[in-house]
């Protein structure tokens, strides 16, 4: 088995209009959260970005406008999902990451990570989402939206 890497990305999809994107995992019913996900092996951080985004909602990540908040969050990674990574691991640095699109659209998840998706204002959001981290981003949303006009 090949181990996961401890650091991530997580990925805020939101309109000009502060509308975020948030997805529901399929391995834990009303976890709600943004795109994340482990970085590859010999990738950059935005290339990972770039691929969780596609992975996750089926969009182009090259379609909007992807920015680096030059954020990081350290965490405890869940006891439930150590196993997928080396013995002895059990923190994640997360690099966050902004994705404005144009407005809602549609997006194709992947049935096996996750089950719905809904587009609602930022703040709101940040109540749904199951993760600390999540929250905290979302919740700095306007200050890295007008940054990044």
């Amino acid at each position: 088995m090949k181990f996961k890497i401890p650091v991530s990305v997580l990925v805020v999809i939101h309109t000009p209009d502060l509308e975020v994107l948030l997805i529901e995992r399929a391995d834990r019913p009303g976890f709600w959260q943004s795109v994340t996900g482990s970085q590859d092996e010999g990738e950059t951080l935005h290339q990972t970005a770039v691929r969780e985004v596609a992975e996750e909602t089926g969009l182009d990540a090259q379609a909007g406008v992807l920015t680096d908040w030059n954020m990081q969050n350290e965490f405890e990674i869940y006891r439930e999902w150590r196993w997928r990574y080396a013995p002895g691991v059990a923190r994640n640095t997360e690099h966050v990451f902004g994705l404005c699109v144009p407005k809602p659209v549609p997006v194709r998840l992947s049935p096996r990570e996750h089950l719905a998706y809904a587009w609602m204002p930022y703040d709101r959001a940040a109540e749904k989402v199951f993760s600390w981290s999540n929250a905290k981003v979302l919740r700095a949303l306007p200050e890295f939206a007008r940054a990044a006009v």
